[in-house]
């Protein structure tokens, strides 16, 4: 078995995990959460369980995986340091263990991990789509738990939540209708955009220049912040794992009808990079690197190259998030320039009126922060219970909002942030301030509140943006959570390996000039035979057993 684990195992795809826990005080004071009825249940026969009163008695300490919250990298160097990890067990009476893995090697080490054996009680991950055969597969495997019956008898608030939320629990369980994560839920439409094209609009005012619409607005913008405003980084995203990737939901693609992934083209599924419209976008693109409007090292920039560039004033557009975008840098533009201003700009287009083909909105559930309890722990009941916390009312405000009086107090019957997380005195940004009392600004086991977003995004620019990248026609286009079975999720785990494989390297050497644009066709022929046919059946699988669950 082993030895089966290990070679299973070593085609984990690199993946980043949010989130981990700790260790403080507050208040142990009982209070019952979670009232599920009859009437609440969902999936299974079991009786549902009563409420549940926290902080539960408990003399165990439970184990869990997980990585260190990226936000507080660099702030805290374990979970013991987080308050709100701290305060999570001293509200739901339960102690944890953290194993957590060196930053950014999560798969790897998770790898490792899961080949020995030896599991903790519970373990972050993104089942469904960084392991190989996805979450039916690792049931089947005896690596973490089918949790129907384990839902049924001990998480009143996640079964009551499930039931009231039929479109959510379709995306929350396999084809085979298993439950097997505690999972992460964006309560709200407006919480599932929050990235897009950004751009000074400063530069824009003194330049005399419109936001850009259309992809030839934006090469004229490009040309001129290059020439007048001397940014020689004008385009600059971050290209870390892959290149531009940043771009991979569909900004500046979708201006030619393509993403970089499947998407649905009148209920046909489609490879963005196999249409014609990908060349063209590879086109466009290696026009303006040649001409000097993208950064020269965009191959290899990752996010600190990235700050540094915005930071300097040598970059005037990017693609990122409203809040580790435009809040980051809002104030090191104005630190060089007090009337810099960064702003939300729509999706392009190629012709000035049309709404943009896609654009990035996560659905629902984001599989990512999600946890499940695996196979062979001995502590399912007291985990569930801990986990299930998230999904009461109680537990609801402490993930969004941590502890009144602390990090937030109540105002007018709304949950306002301290002065805390929001000025905080150690002058942490506020997306670090936040993640230490709060969980509400990246993945969970909870569902996320509207009105955390309300209060992070601060600038009335970032919440613009929002509204702005909002404009897309993406519904249309994008592909719901679908689900592989165990087999062809393992056979789709090799397809696309080599297709990303070769995407990226069409991507580069076309962009960069070593191979002409021409030489896309000749790429087209190889995903042909890394059977990316046999990819995009799998996908119309998957599709029609996620519309019939």
């Amino acid at each position: 078995m082993k030895k089966n684990r290990k070679k299973m195992f070593t085609m984990l795809v690199a993946t980043s995990l949010m989130g981990s826990l700790t260790v403080a005080c507050t208040s142990n004071t009982p209070s019952a959460v979670g009232t599920a009825s009859p009437k609440a249940t969902s999936g299974g026969t079991t009786a549902p369980s009563a409420a549940v009163t926290y902080p539960i008695k408990s003399d165990k300490t439970l184990s869990y995986w997980g990585e260190l919250p990226g936000n507080v990298v660099g702030v805290k160097s374990a979970h013991a340091d987080i308050p709100f990890f701290q305060d999570w067990q001293k509200k739901t009476g339960v102690n944890l263990k953290f194993i957590a893995p060196p930053t950014n090697q999560g798969a790897q080490s998770l790898n490792v991990m899961l080949a020995s054996g030896d599991l903790p009680d519970m373990i972050e991950f993104d089942w469904q789509g960084a392991f190989p055969g996805g979450p039916e597969k690792a049931i089947k495997d005896g690596y973490i738990l089918k949790l129907n019956d384990t839902i049924d008898k001990f998480a009143p608030n996640l079964k009551k939540y499930l039931k009231e939320h039929p479109e959510i629990d379709k995306q929350a369980k396999t084809d085979n209708g298993s439950y097997y994560v505690f999972p992460f839920i964006r309560g709200d439409n407006y919480l599932r955009v929050y990235q897009g094209p950004i751009i000074r609009k400063d530069w824009l005012d003194d330049l005399g220049l419109p936001v850009p619409q259309t992809i030839d607005e934006w090469y004229t913008t490009l040309k001129a912040f290059k020439e007048k405003k001397g940014a020689t980084a004008g385009f600059s995203v971050v290209s870390v794992p892959r290149p531009f990737n940043e771009l991979g939901n569909g900004a500046f693609a979708s201006a030619f009808g393509v993403t970089r992934d499947f998407f649905i083209d009148n209920d046909t599924i489609k490879f963005g990079p196999a249409e014609k419209g990908y060349k063209d976008f590879l086109a466009t693109f290696h026009k303006w690197y040649e001409e000097g409007l993208i950064d020269k090292n965009f191959a290899t920039a990752d996010s600190k190259a990235l700050d540094a560039n915005m930071a300097s004033g040598a970059t005037g557009v990017t693609v990122q998030n409203a809040g580790g975008g435009i809040g980051k840098w809002q104030p090191l533009v104005v630190a060089k320039d007090p009337k810099a201003v960064l702003i939300g700009a729509p999706y392009p287009v190629l012709k000035k009126g049309d709404t943009a083909m896609y654009g990035q909105k996560d659905p629902a559930f984001s599989p990512g922060g999600s946890v499940a309890i695996t196979a062979n722990s001995k502590n399912i009941e007291t985990a569930t219970k801990l986990l299930d916390y998230g999904y009461s009312d109680e537990g609801h405000m402490y993930f969004n909002f941590g502890t009144e009086g602390t990090s937030y107090k109540m105002e007018n019957g709304y949950p306002k942030y301290t002065d805390l997380l929001m000025k905080n005195p150690d002058k942490l940004a506020p997306a670090q301030a936040l993640s230490l009392y709060i969980r509400g600004n990246y993945n969970g086991p909870f569902v996320q509140d509207k009105r955390y977003i309300e209060q992070y995004l601060a600038l009335q620019t970032q919440r613009d943006a929002v509204t702005t990248w909002s404009k897309t026609d993406v519904d249309k286009h994008k592909l719901p959570p679908i689900t592989a079975t165990p087999e062809e999720s393992t056979e789709l785990a090799k397809i696309m390996t080599d297709l990303n494989t070769l995407v990226d390297e069409m991507t580069l050497k076309i962009i960069l000039g070593t191979e002409p644009v021409d030489s896309f066709d000749k790429y087209v022929e190889k995903f042909k035979s890394v059977k990316l046919s046999r990819a995009l059946e799998i996908k119309k699988a998957s599709l029609d057993r996620f519309n019939k669950r």
